[in-house]
C-alpha cells in the first residue's frame, strides 16, 4: 500500500536556540520507521522524472522501493552503483531543484523526500554493514587526478573501478576539498566525509598531499612521468570581492578564508587551533548564497551577538537553499534585503561599521533575475566589528598560469567539451568548479563521472 499523505515525513531537528550554540548536525537522520513511511509515498512511476533530475543518475525508484520493503542494505547497494558518496549527497545536494523537483508527488503536495531517504540509507549502512572487498584487476595505466574535492574523488573512484592506476594530487594537507574546508560541521560532519572518502581510497586510489599542480609540478611534468590522462578538478578557490573602500581592513574576511579557518583549521577550538580567528560582537555577511548562510550561521556559533545578512536583491531572488534560509532565520540571523554595501568604515585599522544603500528591483538581467537599482539618497550604516564577503568564487587560476595551451573562458573557467569534459589539451580533462565556477557538490560529481567514462573510452581505444 502506498502512503498518499501530501506532506513529507518530518525529520527531527535540534531546537534553534540550542543548535545556534553548537556545531552538531541540525537535522537528524530518519529512523527506520520514518524512512519506511516516507518511502511508501513513492508511487513507483513507469517513467520516473526524478532519475533524469539526478546529475549522477541514481536509480531512485529502485532504491526507495527497497527502503519501503525494509531492505536497507540492498537500497545502499543500488545507490552506490551510481553514487559512492550518498551520505554526503543526502545532506548537501539541492534535491529541491533536482530529483525532487521532478517528482510526480510534488504536483499535488510535497515531493518524496529523496534526499532524506538517501541519507538514511547511507547512515544505516555505515552503522550496520561492512564494505565488501572489491577485486579489481589493474591495467597498469597511470591516470592523474588534480584535486580531492567531489569532482576529483568521483573521477578517481570511477577510473579505479575500471582498473586504472590512479593518483590524486591534493594541494592541502587534508583530503576532501570543499567537503572538508567549505561546508560547516553542522551541515556535513567531517567524520562522514572521511568515511566516504575511505571507500574510494580502498579501491586502490593513491594520494599525494601538499602538491600544488601549477607550482610544485606542472601538467607537462605529469605527462613526462607517464600519466596517460589527467583530470583537473581543482575547484573555485579564488574569492570575489566588491572592490569597495575598506575591504582591506582588519576584521574583513572572504567567506573562503573564514570557513577554511573554522572547518579545516578548527579556529573555534582555542586550545587546539593554530589559526586564531578574531570575531566581533556584530557580524555582517555580504551575499545570500549557501556559502553566505554557512558563514552567517558559523559566526553565530562562534559567539557573535548579532549576525546580519546583507543582500542587494529581494527574498524571491535569494540563491541559497530554502532550507538553509529557514534554518538561518530560526536561529536569529537578521536579513537586510534590497541592501548593498558601499564602503566599510574603520576605527584605527579595524572595522567599525558598514555603509549601505537601499535598492529596488528593475527589469530582469541576463540571469533572469530583476536587476537591483540604487535608491538615491538612501544611505545608512550598520554597526559591524566583522565583515564576511560571500559573493562568490572564481576558478582556481594556478594551473592555467602554467600552460598557454589550456583554453579559458571570460569567467576564468576551463573550456571543455560538454559530452566528454575534454580540454583543449589532448589527454587532459576538467570538471567541477574549475569549469563552472562555484556550483554544487553533485554537479561536480556528475562532471567527474562523465570525464572518467570519456577517459576510459579513449584509453581503451588507444591501447
Amino acid at each position: 500500500m502506498f502512503n498518499m499523505k501530501k506532506e513529507k515525513t518530518k525529520s527531527k531537528e535540534q531546537f534553534p536556540k540550542e543548535r545556534a550554540k553548537n556545531f552538531l548536525e541540525v537535522e537528524y537522520t530518519y529512523t527506520p520507521e520514518e524512512a519506511v513511511e516516507e518511502a511508501k509515498r513513492c508511487i513507483q512511476c513507469k517513467n520516473p522524472g526524478c532519475v533524469s533530475g539526478c546529475p549522477v543518475s541514481v536509480p531512485i525508484p529502485q532504491f526507495i522501493k527497497k527502503v519501503s520493503e525494509k531492505e536497507f542494505i540492498e537500497a545502499y547497494k543500488i545507490i552506490t552503483t551510481q553514487n559512492r558518496m550518498p551520505a554526503i549527497c543526502g545532506r548537501v545536494c539541492p534535491q529541491e531543484k533536482q530529483c525532487e523537483q521532478r517528482c510526480v508527488r510534488g504536483k499535488n503536495g510535497e515531493p518524496v523526500a529523496i534526499g532524506r531517504l538517501e541519507r538514511f540509507v547511507a547512515d544505516y549502512y555505515m552503522k550496520n554493514a561492512e564494505d565488501e572487498k572489491v577485486e579489481i584487476k589493474s591495467n597498469k595505466i597511470k591516470v592523474a587526478v588534480i584535486g580531492s574535492g567531489p569532482a576529483g574523488l568521483t573521477c578517481a573512484g570511477e577510473l579505479a573501478k575500471y582498473g586504472y592506476d590512479v593518483t590524486i594530487f591534493e594541494a592541502l594537507h587534508t583530503f576532501g576539498g570543499v567537503l572538508i574546508y567549505g561546508i560547516p560541521e553542522f551541515r556535513l560532519p567531517k567524520e562522514i566525509v572521511k568515511k566516504e572518502i575511505k571507500k574510494i581510497l580502498d579501491l586502490g586510489v593513491k594520494v599525494e598531499k601538499n602538491v600544488i599542480v601549477g607550482k610544485s609540478i606542472t601538467i607537462e611534468e605529469l605527462e613526462e612521468e607517464g600519466y596517460k590522462a589527467i583530470f583537473i578538478g581543482s575547484g573555485a578557490g579564488l574569492p570575489r570581492f566588491m572592490n569597495i573602500e575598506g575591504e582591506n581592513l582588519n576584521g574583513v574576511y572572504s567567506a573562503n578564508e573564514f570557513l577554511t579557518r573554522v572547518n579545516l583549521m578548527k579556529a573555534y577550538d582555542k586550545e587546539k587551533s593554530h589559526t586564531p580567528l578574531k570575531m566581533g560582537k556584530n557580524v555582517v555577511v555580504v551575499g545570500a548564497g549557501n556559502v553566505a548562510m554557512d558563514s552567517a550561521r558559523t559566526a553565530l556559533r562562534l559567539g557573535a551577538e548579532s549576525v546580519t545578512i546583507v543582500y542587494r536583491r529581494g527574498e524571491a531572488e535569494i540563491p541559497a537553499r530554502a532550507e538553509e534560509v529557514k534554518h538561518a532565520k530560526e536561529e536569529g540571523i537578521i536579513f537586510k534585503l534590497l541592501t548593498n554595501p558601499t564602503r566599510i568604515i574603520e576605527d584605527d585599522g579595524w572595522v567599525k561599521e558598514i555603509e549601505c544603500v537601499e535598492m529596488e528591483l528593475g527589469e530582469p538581467d541576463n540571469s533572469g533575475r530583476r536587476r537591483p537599482i540604487v535608491k538615491v539618497g538612501s544611505e545608512f550604516k550598520i554597526k559591524a566589528d566583522t565583515v564576511i564577503i560571500a559573493i562568490g568564487q572564481q576558478p582556481n587560476p594556478l594551473i592555467k598560469q602554467t600552460t598557454s595551451e589550456l583554453e579559458i573562458n571570460k569567467r576564468g573557467g576551463i573550456i571543455v567539451e560538454e559530452e566528454t569534459m575534454a580540454t583543449s589539451i589532448d589527454g587532459v580533462y576538467a570538471g567541477g568548479d574549475i569549469v563552472t565556477g562555484a556550483a554544487t557538490v553533485i554537479l561536480a560529481m556528475g562532471a567527474g563521472k562523465k570525464a572518467a567514462k570519456a577517459i576510459h573510452e579513449k584509453l581503451q581505444k588507444n591501447n
